[in-house]
């Protein structure tokens, strides 16, 4: 099997780092004879799958209708002899099915889906996505599934594989007393955190309103947001006019996730519309206890009151009520983490996510 991994997403989020985890699976798990990362010069994940030695080709391009790269990705598919090309965002997607139509590529197609997102009623979106050479769409979650349902004609090309986790990412995940130092925080002050994109879907004003009434409640603890993204400076602007600003601490995009979740005592996950939240996974690698919101594919990852809890979304007295249940009880964070502990390990290793998609690959390869 020779595979390409098609993206033309230049951010680095959680289906950028999915591209690097299915193809360090199969690269040490044998899956694949060769593998190959298609990816724009000027994106994080050309500069991270160099850093760390993969097979990766760059490329530029003007937008998702440059034919000119379409006709020049039919020649890196032939030259790479590649008998499956994967899809990771709707700008490839495009480019693929441009390639596909216009110059004769033929080799066969799978669609990585990992939004919570109605298709449309574009004329051109609506046919990419029913495109006779995507032989399959793989979903994170069920809930991604039941949204495509509605415009996608035949219901047999969908799969669901879950979301995958680099467990021994998180290997050294005991707390060190690393960002207290970091950000000068008294040892006896509590962390809540969170690790998001600054994005309208992650409802960072719930959750700065969260630490707003548990602040007012009296919790001693310090506030953290990791992350970058175009609403930051307007959360900031927000947490400055509730006087938080000595509160709530931005630290901007990190490299170091694996070394800052698990200083968190609670991780707190606001966000309204999820596909899963990979960094509720990631939580659990951590030990960390986690508050969520029970919104799109979020229950499917956090079982309430066995992994973690569940609140209300955009109910921040409900988050507070949960965020401060949980931080006082030792006895239900011991529970939750081992419970959260087991769960990644029979779920979302990049074994078990990778065996899963080997398998529907394997069926493409027969259709």
């Amino acid at each position: 099997m020779r595979l390409i991994h098609f993206t033309a997403s230049k951010v680095w989020r959680g289906h950028e780092q999915m591209i690097i985890d299915i193809y360090e699976s199969f690269r040490d798990n044998e899956f694949a004879k060769d593998q190959l990362i298609v990816c724009p010069n000027d994106s994080e994940i050309y500069k991270i799958a160099k850093d760390r030695n993969l097979n990766v080709k760059g490329f530029d391009y003007k937008s998702e209708y440059d034919f000119k790269f379409a006709k020049k990705f039919k020649q890196i598919a032939l030259e790479f002899q590649s008998n499956i090309i994967l899809m990771h965002n709707s700008k490839s997607h495009t480019l693929a099915v441009l390639s596909c139509i216009f110059y004769g590529l033929d080799v066969p197609l799978v669609l990585f889906r990992t939004l919570i997102k109605n298709v449309g009623t574009n004329f051109f979106r609506k046919y990419k996505y029913n495109y006779k050479g995507i032989k399959k769409i793989i979903c994170i979650s069920e809930p991604v599934v039941e949204i495509l349902k509605l415009s996608i004609k035949d219901h047999s090309k969908l799969t669901v594989i879950g979301s995958v986790v680099d467990t021994a990412n998180f290997l050294h995940n005991v707390k060190t007393g690393y960002l207290h130092k970091e950000f000068n925080i008294p040892a006896d002050f509590k962390i809540i955190g969170n690790v998001s994109a600054f994005c309208k879907v992650k409802d960072h004003y719930t959750w700065v309103n969260t630490a707003e009434e548990l602040y007012k409640r009296g919790l001693k603890a310090k506030y953290f947001l990791i992350g970058d993204g175009s609403m930051e400076q307007e959360i900031k602007e927000y947490v400055k006019s509730k006087g938080l600003e000595n509160e709530v601490i931005f630290t901007g995009f990190r490299n170091d996730i694996n070394r800052c979740l698990p200083e968190f005592d609670l991780f707190l996950f606001t966000s309204n519309n999820e596909a899963t939240g990979g960094v509720i996974l990631e939580s659990y690698a951590c030990n960390v206890p986690v508050v969520a919101s029970r919104a799109g594919g979020i229950p499917t990852v956090l079982i309430d009151n066995e992994t973690g809890l569940l609140a209300e979304v955009g109910n921040s007295i409900d988050f507070a009520n949960k965020a401060e249940a949980l931080i006082n009880d030792k006895v239900m964070q011991d529970q939750f983490v081992l419970a959260g502990a087991a769960f990644l390990l029979a779920t979302s290793t990049r074994l078990i996510i990778g065996t899963k998609i080997l398998n529907v690959l394997n069926e493409v390869l027969v259709l």
